[in-house]
């Protein structure tokens, strides 16, 4: 074999010590899988067809009380004597969706910026938490699909463009969901890159690009022992990824991995044939109604199937197994609460809602928590933060300050802070505390905070520059907003992915114009995704810049948090930050006379910073990039390659193959959270798995590595290299 010289990076970040407090720590102990399995054949071999495939369909898009549910078995059952429940399950990602009394959590992208594998579990340990208390027996997260277009409208719910990391998040959130006995849903296989087009456009990814990229993160959800994977509205390569045997049959991608839960489809992500699809290897379908898009093809034409012998009894009997698995394993047998809501009535209403409160002041600490050390501190020019409360004055401007509208569909909402996205995996708004609110609380509760505050809480730009002249400081809040597709919801002008990658609401000219009369002004973003930030950017009146993401309910202390130094600024980008829209690899596609256009992955591995570095592009913020109130010194890098090839885990490592291998010029291979006192030093060990050193060579279809040595990166972000090695 030809020998490489190949670099590896390790992203080494760091903060001051700041945590919510104890939370109350859950757990189950699993049975195995194979235990669980026999329980499973046992009860499924005494049910009769029609009840097996009650199990497998969905109740009805109007039906079910819960996002979705399947039918219930009331008989007695070998190793269930009180029948087998249906099965509630529901969004989302950020919290539970239209049910009254939860709490709406910080999005996936804004886990992914703390580089926190705690915090990450913590969230999904809480998320579970308040589904296990609502009765869910499956929570439909995490989205686990990586960001190919930062336009893309879904991409606030999951963890980025890079696998490795949204490898890591996955397994994390995963593992906190499951240790309280729910059942997590790892989500959209495969390809699923944008909204528009969506039920339609076929994506094309070359093999090698397939495995390490798209498909890492669902292995590490396997990994992570996850229930079930739903499958995408998209085609993959000409076939709709429900019906696609290369993804779910036997000797799919998934059961290659070892995968032995059970495969869902998405939301009317079926199309005719039934038998097609149970051969193809997909277990259930949801809603189990046609719904426009699709749908409808299990339930009586599933038994109609079995009767006539186009899908076997064996195949049903798999089928109502891989389901009914996960329930035995993760102790769902063994008293666990029924659904006590109705999410077709989320305000409480109804008779079938309880009006049960999952909330707890730990959950609310905990999304303040991740809010403040999500955020990511960009710039911060003459020490502008952080703020003291004895400035003279100070003006607080923009809409992003308000609180968020409610009463839209799915948050469909136009105006206030952005909190999260739009569809399914929107969060309730009913908790929200709004930056404004926060900032007045903080100013009548701290002792000797004297700054007199004006607020002007539109994006009125004339009114706007008033207020700012002879302020010693501006806050300008600003915002953009995506989400999904679902029923063509609109938000101002955008369907979902989002048109540009500019400021919403005029933002970019509103930060100009105070900017020219305020020499202090501090730019606060909260953003489904990246936007562009030239040219006001690198104006010198421009001093401080916090991209704050979508933190969730906690939107208004978190950033107090942050701007007034109770917290230290930890978040991280998870995504780069560019200076054009241009420069960016993938673009969503808008227009085609196609109605099933194809979508070729020609960027392959070559997303977000993979990108920039291999084609030199300067950005204006590089992925991990974030600073601090404080400054950290890298020293002392050893390098053991017995113990890196000893199959441990926990990295911050790129590595960079020659051309003739094809790999980007760094990949991200591990990151390490580290608290440290004032003053205080820690040694940080960085590991990685020998997969990690491994490319994918189609022709052999199994993991090569290239004969070589390594070269170790260790800094605070893609660019930010402070220590250098090498791992022969």
């Amino acid at each position: 074999m030809s020998l490489f010289s190949l670099p590896i990076f390790v992203l080494a970040l760091f903060s001051l010590a700041f945590n919510a407090g104890d939370r109350k720590v859950q757990s189950s102990a699993p049975r195995s899988w194979s235990e669980s399995r026999s329980l499973a054949q046992e009860l499924v071999a005494n049910l009769s067809t029609s009840e097996k495939v009650g199990i497998l369909t969905g109740q009805g898009i109007f039906s079910s009380r819960c996002t979705g549910g399947t039918y219930a078995v009331n008989r007695s059952l070998p190793n269930a004597p009180n029948g087998f429940p249906s099965l509630c399950m529901n969004d989302g990602p950020a919290g539970i969706r239209g049910v009254d009394l939860v709490t709406g959590f910080p999005g996936g992208l804004n886990a992914a910026s703390t580089f926190s594998r705690r915090l990450m579990q913590a969230r999904g340990q809480a998320l579970a938490e308040e589904a296990h208390g609502k009765g869910i027996n499956i929570i439909l997260a995490p989205q686990v699909d990586l960001m190919r277009s930062p336009k893309a409208g879904r991409v606030w719910e999951s963890f980025g463009p890079d696998p490795w990391l949204s490898g890591e998040a996955a397994y994390t959130t995963i593992s906190g969901i499951q240790s309280v006995g729910v059942q997590a849903c790892a989500k959209h296989f495969l390809g699923y890159i944008q909204e528009l087009w969506r039920y339609t456009y076929s994506v094309h990814i070359d093999d090698r690009t397939i495995h390490e990229m798209y498909l890492w993160p669902f292995m590490r959800a396997i990994e992570a022992n996850v229930s079930s994977i739903m499958c995408a509205y998209n085609q993959f390569n000409g076939t709709y990824s429900c019906g696609n045997e290369n993804l779910l049959g036997e000797n799919g991608l998934l059961r290659n991995l070892g995968f032995q839960g059970f495969l869902m489809s998405d939301w009317g992500a079926t199309h005719p044939t039934t038998s097609a699809y149970a051969r193809a290897g997909l277990d259930m379908e949801q809603p189990g109604d046609f719904i426009i898009i699709g749908g409808g093809i299990f339930g009586e034409s599933l038994t109609l199937a079995v009767d006539l012998g186009f899908v076997t009894q064996s195949r049903l009997n798999e089928m109502t197994t891989n389901v009914i698995t996960p329930w035995f394993r993760l102790g769902q047998d063994q008293g666990y609460p029924p659904p006590n809501y109705d999410s077709r009535n989320p305000d409480g209403g109804g008779p079938l809602n309880g009006n049960v409160t999952v909330r707890s002041e730990a959950h609310t600490q905990l999304v303040r928590e991740i809010a403040a050390k999500s955020s990511v501190l960009l710039k911060n020019e003459n020490g502008a933060l952080p703020l003291k409360g004895t400035e003279r004055s100070m003006a607080v401007i923009g809409l992003d300050v308000n609180p968020p509208q409610k009463g839209c569909d799915l948050n469909a909402c136009d105006g206030g802070v952005v909190v999260n996205g739009w569809g399914s995996g929107s969060i309730s708004y009913d908790f929200v505390v709004a930056p404004i609110d926060a900032l007045i609380s903080y100013s009548q509760t701290t002792p000797n905070f004297t700054t007199q505050i004006t607020n002007s809480s539109s994006n009125n730009i004339p009114a706007a520059v008033a207020i700012a002249k002879d302020k010693d400081v501006a806050l300008v809040f600003v915002n953009a907003m995506s989400g999904e597709l679902g029923a063509f919801q609109e938000v101002n002008g955008n369907f979902g992915d989002r048109n540009n990658m500019n400021l919403w609401y005029n933002g970019d000219k509103l930060i100009g114009e105070v900017a020219s009369v305020n020499n202090n002004t501090i730019v606060i973003i909260h953003s489904t995704g990246p936007v562009l930030m030239e040219p006001w950017s690198t104006s010198p009146n421009v001093t401080g810049i916090i991209y704050a993401g979508t933190p969730g309910e906690q939107a208004g202390p978190a950033i107090v948090d942050i701007l007034y130094g109770l917290v230290n600024p930890s978040g991280r980008l998870p995504f780069t930050i560019a200076k054009n829209a241009s420069d960016y690899p993938a673009d969503i596609l808008y227009l085609s006379l196609d109605p099933e256009p194809s979508i070729d992955l020609t960027e392959t591995l070559f997303l977000d910073y993979r990108s920039f570095d291999a084609r030199n592009i300067t950005p204006r913020y590089e992925f991990g990039y974030g600073l601090s109130y404080t400054s950290f010194e890298y020293s002392d890098l050893t390098i053991d390659p017995v113990n890196i090839l000893a199959n441990l885990q926990d990295v911050d490592v790129g590595n960079r193959l020659l051309q003739r291998s094809g790999e980007p010029p760094k990949l991200l291979r591990g990151f390490e959270e580290v608290d440290l006192a004032m003053s205080e030093s820690q040694i940080v060990q960085f590991s990685i798995q020998e997969r990690d050193l491994r490319i994918w060579d189609t022709p052999s279809q199994t993991w090569i590595r290239p004969a070589g040595s390594f070269e170790v990166y260790v800094g605070g972000s893609s660019r930010d290299i402070r220590l250098t090695g090498t791992l022969l």
